[in-house]
């Protein structure tokens, strides 16, 4: 598992990881996973390049899902199933990254998909902030090196609060 990292500025509820690697990442999204329900939202929020989509993929391992992940910078939502364990729930996947006003939102069902009955994971959430529901998680994810990255979990809301908390006992027990 990566190692902790506390910072003196984060809120009591957030938690900082140093992942060493893209695999690393995706292990810390695979943790993620197995804790997510049906109606959670999580933003990832990095520059390109950072390591969201590796998140993703780990988080639909995570959930049982043997789909093929990848970038839907075109497509705007790819939609995943998870596992049987987890009911073969719908994973959407979004990124935002080509949208250029938060007008494009409109026609692209990001409505449909959040809170829904799945898991809906945003990339480039910055660019929907008006759209968004107040409770989420959102993970930030910054460069250090070539290979190694820092994921920020800030949660917002009580269910997100609860899921960091369950997160921290699963990544440090």
């Amino acid at each position: 598992m990566a190692e902790r990292r506390t910072s003196s500025v984060q809120s009591p509820h957030e938690l900082d990881f140093i992942s060493h690697s893209a695999a690393q990442t995706m292990r810390v999204g695979q943790r993620l996973g197995e804790l997510l329900q049906p109606g959670d939202v999580v933003l990832l929020l990095g520059e390109f390049g950072a390591g969201k989509t590796h998140f993703v993929k780990g988080v639909a391992q995570g959930l049982g899902s043997t789909d093929l992940v990848n970038s839907p910078s075109f497509v705007l939502i790819n939609e995943y199933r998870a596992g049987p364990r987890f009911g073969h729930m719908p994973i959407y996947h979004v990124d935002l990254y080509r949208i250029e006003r938060p007008g494009e939102l409109a026609g692209i069902g990001l409505d449909e998909v959040l809170g829904g009955d799945g898991v809906c994971l945003i990339e480039w959430a910055e660019r929907a902030e008006g759209w968004l529901p107040h409770d989420r998680l959102a993970v930030t994810i910054q460069h250090l090196s070539d290979t190694k990255r820092v994921l920020r979990f800030a949660p917002h809301g009580r269910r997100y609060e609860e899921l960091v908390s369950a997160f921290k006992k699963m990544a440090f027990a």
